[in-house]
């Protein structure tokens, strides 16, 4: 008689083991199961027994009965990541996870609420060699129209996009060579944005949300294996796209002298909340200083701030994603479900929901304190 669990999905065992950075050998040992059965159960070989099971489940903190419900069809168009060109490969497979992980929950959580209708300008360009600047600035302009922002500085980018339909996590990861992540959801509908947590700068985590939905908005529609080939220029393009948005041309343009300096452009960062850097980048391509002009600025900023870090860097707080928490908020003031029931309906660990969902820290104990600020969201009507 066949032993095992019947309707173990292998590629549930794969998903978790890159959430939670682990090998099969190091989940082997954790689990107290051979590495062979472990590698069987990932390759579809074998299904584990129930014990066999419960152990896995408990080493790497989910539900048992998570690894028997089908992967949701999540990402509709390809995970563009925002990265260093060195990063790991199993750094991108984890956050791959965490971003998919999001969009489950959202999926989970559609089902009693409403979220803000999707409003977001797309283009159908398949090839990015198609895509001109003077067409990422008009797809700026639009954004920023149809959200009603305005040609000033904008106040919340992440609260632009949730406001949009958008849906943003931001997340310690770990993983500091990789600054976001985006695609389109099929099971929603919406765009998803996952934003690593672990630099503590405003200024630069508003630039990779902005970098992100230029990728939402420009990149839908192009294929995987083009987006594979032409990774460098879709970057080039959503940064283009972020500093076009962040500065306008007509605005950002009439506040810059002639002849700029570090301490104009230093004054200007808190303003336009933007770094020096990227308004150095965008006087340059608004043609506002010409290439000389920009590479003693390089030079200057060089020798005055150094590195990477820029003065004011630690004055602005990274902005904080709210639709998720809210919308789990709603659902448990509202009493649709019990607080504690929501982690076990999608499977995950209280922890991942609370971390992905920028809840508090034991928010799913009973007696955690309450998450107020509902506006956002609404009940679903139960037909």
């Amino acid at each position: 008689m066949k032993r095992g669990v019947s309707g173990f999905r292998p590629e549930r065992l794969t998903q978790v083991l890159d959430a939670r950075g682990l090998s099969q050998v190091q989940l082997a040992a954790i689990a107290g199961v051979s590495t062979g059965s472990v590698s069987k159960w990932r390759n579809g070989q074998q299904e584990p027994t129930a014990d066999a099971l419960e152990k896995v489940a408990r080493a790497v903190n989910v539900h048992k009965e998570w690894f028997l419900r089908p992967s949701p069809q999540t990402a509709g168009s390809p995970k563009l990541f925002r990265s260093n060109a060195s990063a790991l490969k199993s750094a991108r497979a984890l956050m791959s996870a965490r971003h998919d992980w999001s969009m489950e929950i959202a999926s989970e959580l559609v089902e009693f609420v409403e979220l803000p209708p999707t409003n977001f300008p797309q283009r159908d360009y398949e090839d990015p060699c198609q895509i001109t600047n003077e067409e990422i600035e008009t797809v700026a302009t639009e954004c920023r129209q149809r959200w009603k922002l305005g040609l000033g500085p904008i106040p919340d980018v992440v609260l632009a996009i949730e406001n949009a339909g958008g849906v943003v996590v931001r997340e310690l990861t770990g993983v500091a060579r990789i600054e976001g992540v985006s695609s389109w959801c099929t099971t929603t509908q919406r765009p998803f944005v996952y934003l690593n947590a672990d630099k503590a700068n405003g200024y630069r985590s508003r630039f990779d949300a902005a970098h992100e939905l230029g990728h939402i908005m420009l990149h839908k529609h192009v294929p995987e294996a083009t987006a594979t080939k032409q990774y460098k220029e879709m970057e080039r393009q959503a940064h283009f796209f972020a500093s076009a948005f962040l500065l306008p041309a007509e605005t950002f343009s009439a506040e810059v002298p002639t002849i700029p300096t570090l301490d104009t452009l230093l004054t200007l960062k808190p303003r336009w909340k933007v770094s020096v850097a990227a308004m150095m980048m965008r006087l340059r391509a608004l043609d506002l200083v010409d290439e000389q002009t920009q590479l003693n600025l390089w030079k200057r900023r060089s020798a005055r701030f150094g590195g990477k870090s820029e003065p004011l860097d630690g004055d602005l707080a990274p902005e904080e994603p709210r639709l998720l928490r809210r919308s789990v908020a709603l659902i448990v003031e509202s009493g649709v479900l019990p607080r504690e029931s929501i982690p076990e309906r999608i499977g995950l660990s209280a922890g991942d929901v609370e971390t992905l969902a920028g809840l508090p820290e034991g928010y799913f104990s009973p007696k955690s304190g309450q998450v107020v600020d509902l506006a956002a969201v609404r009940l679903r009507r139960m037909k």
